[in-house]
C-alpha cells in the first residue's frame, strides 16, 4: 500500500462514520448523553480545533527534524525517515478525529432532535485517546534520529538483508551445486531485453521466477544488471539463450523489479553505503566529528564479519534437476571491502582516531575471514599503512596512527606491539592469519 493512502483511508472512514453513525444512533438508540447541548458543543469544538493545531505543530517539527538530520547524516535518509508508516498513521488518526468531531458537532441540536448522541460522543473521546497514544509513539520515534539509534537501525537492517539475501534456499542451492553442473555460459543469445523507460534503479530480482522462465524455454538467462544499478535508456537488463517465444519478454521484465531509488531489499551494499555516507559526512570540514565515523565503523565491521561467513560466489541458480538456468551478478568480497573502507580511509586520512579504528577493524577481519579472503584484507592493511607513512603526520603521530584501537582514541589493545615497526606488525598479522 502506498503511504499516502493511509491518511486517505482514515479520512474516508471518518467521513462515512460521521454521516451514518449519528443517524443510526438517533433511530435505534434511545439513550443520550447526560450533558447540555452547549457543553457538548464546546467539548466537540475544542477537540476539533485542538486536533488541527496539534497536527500542524507536530508535523512541522517532525519534518524539520527529519530534514535537518538527513542533511547531517545523508540525503538518502530523507525518504527513509519521511516514509515511516507511523507518521502517516498519526496524520490519519489526527485528521479522522478532527473530521468525526465536526460531523458529531453538526448533528447536535438539529431540528427535532433532542439530547447529545451517546455513542458518537464516546467515539470522539476514544479517538482522542488514540490520537494521544499516536502522538507519544511519534515522539518516541523521533528519538530514533539520534546518531546512535540511526547507526543501530542501519546496522540491524543490513544484518536482516544479509540474512535474507545469502541465507535463502535459492542462493544456497546455487552455491552448493555440484561442480559438474556448472556449465559455461553460452556465447550466443536468442533474446536481449533492454530498458526502455526513464532512469530507474533495480530494487530486487525474482531469481526463482527467472529460473521458472528459463526452465520453460529450456534455456539460460544471463542478468547484465545487479540490484542497486541504475538502468538508463538502452541499458541491457538480461540476455536469454534458448527458444525465447514472443510472450516471454514480459515475464522476464516483471521479474526485475524497478523503482525510483535503491532499497534495502536484496541489497546489503545499500546499508553499507548509508553507513559510509554518515561516516564521511561526519569527517567533512563543516562537521568535523570523527567520533561519529568511528561509531559507523563499528557497524560496518560487524556487517563485514557477517558477509565473510557467506558464500559470496553463489551467482548461479539451478533448477530442481541441477541444470544451470540463471547467472546473476553479486558483489565480491573485494567489492564489499572497498565500499566499506575506501572513502572513510580517504576522508579520514587526517584523523588519527579514524585511522586507528580502521586498523583495528582490518586486523580483526584478518583473524576471522577464510584463507581465500585474508590476502585481500592484508593487502588493504598494507595500503592503509603506506597511506600513514605518506601522510603529513609527524613521527609521533605516525607511530600513534599505526596502533589499532577499537575506540579510535581510547584503549590500545595491542600494547606488546606498540613499539614494533609497521612492517613487523604487518608480518605478525600475516603469520597469525595464514
Amino acid at each position: 500500500m502506498q503511504p499516502w493512502l493511509i491518511p486517505t483511508i482514515y479520512a474516508a472512514t471518518s467521513i462515512t462514520a460521521g454521516f451514518l453513525l449519528p443517524r443510526l444512533e438517533a433511530k435505534f438508540v434511545a439513550h443520550s448523553l447526560n450533558l447540555s447541548t452547549s457543553s457538548a458543543q464546546a467539548y466537540l469544538s475544542a477537540v476539533a480545533s485542538g486536533m488541527m493545531a496539534l497536527t500542524g505543530i507536530v508535523f512541522s517539527i517532525a519534518f524539520v527534524l527529519v530534514q535537518f538530520n538527513a542533511i547531517v547524516y545523508s540525503p538518502r535518509l530523507v525518504v527513509w525517515f519521511a516514509r515511516d508508516r507511523l507518521l502517516f498513521h498519526s496524520l490519519g488518526m489526527f485528521v479522522a478525529t478532527f473530521m468525526y468531531s465536526l460531523a458529531t458537532l453538526a448533528w447536535i441540536d438539529r431540528s427535532g432532535i433532542e439530547g447529545v448522541p451517546l455513542i458518537s460522543a464516546a467515539t470522539v473521546a476514544v479517538m482522542l485517546v488514540a490520537s494521544v497514544l499516536m502522538l507519544s509513539q511519534l515522539v518516541q520515534r523521533l528519538n530514533n534520529l539520534q546518531i546512535t539509534r540511526v547507526l543501530q537501525i542501519l546496522g540491524d537492517t543490513g544484518r536482516d538483508v544479509i540474512r535474507s539475501t545469502y541465507g535463502s534456499p535459492q542462493r544456497s542451492a546455487a552455491g552448493q551445486a555440484d561442480e559438474g553442473h556448472r556449465q559455461t555460459p553460452p556465447d550466443s543469445f536468442a533474446l536481449v531485453v533492454r530498458h526502455r523507460e526513464t532512469p530507474q534503479a533495480v530494487t530486487s530480482i525474482d531469481v526463482q521466477r527467472l529460473v521458472a522462465c528459463a526452465r520453460m524455454i529450456d534455456g539460460v538467462i544471463l542478468l547484465e544488471c545487479a540490484v542497486g544499478d541504475t538502468l538508463l535508456l538502452g541499458t541491457t537488463i538480461l540476455r536469454v539463450h534458448g527458444k525465447a517465444p514472443a510472450d516471454v519478454e514480459k515475464q522476464l521484465r516483471t521479474s526485475v523489479h524497478l523503482g525510483e531509488q535503491r532499497t534495502f531489499e536484496q541489497d546489503p551494499k545499500f546499508a553499507l553505503r548509508l553507513l559510509v555516507d554518515i561516516a564521511i559526512k561526519a569527517l567533512s570540514p563543516a562537521i568535523n566529528d570523527p567520533t561519529t565515523a568511528v561509531q559507523a565503523i563499528d557497524q560496518i565491521e560487524d556487517l563485514l564479519r557477517r558477509l565473510a561467513a557467506c558464500d559470496l560466489e553463489a551467482c548461479r541458480a539451478f533448477d530442481e534437476n541441477g541444470i544451470l538456468r540463471v547467472i546473476y551478478q553479486m558483489p565480491t568480497w573485494e567489492d564489499y571491502l572497498a565500499l566499506a573502507f575506501d572513502e572513510i580511509r580517504q576522508f579520514g586520512s587526517t584523523s588519527i582516531q579514524v585511522i586507528r579504528r580502521l586498523r583495528a577493524a582490518l586486523v580483526q577481519l584478518a583473524g576471522c575471514v577464510g584463507r581465500e579472503r585474508v590476502s585481500s584484507v592484508r593487502a588493504y592493511l598494507d595500503h592503509l599503512d603506506s597511506s600513514i607513512e605518506r601522510s603529513g603526520f609527524d613521527p609521533q603521530d605516525r607511530a600513534a596512527a599505526h596502533i589499532e584501537d577499537r575506540q579510535g582514541l581510547g584503549l590500545s589493545r595491542r600494547q606488546e606491539e606498540s613499539n614494533a615497526s609497521p612492517d613487523r606488525r604487518t608480518d605478525q598479522i600475516g603469520r597469525t592469519t595464514s
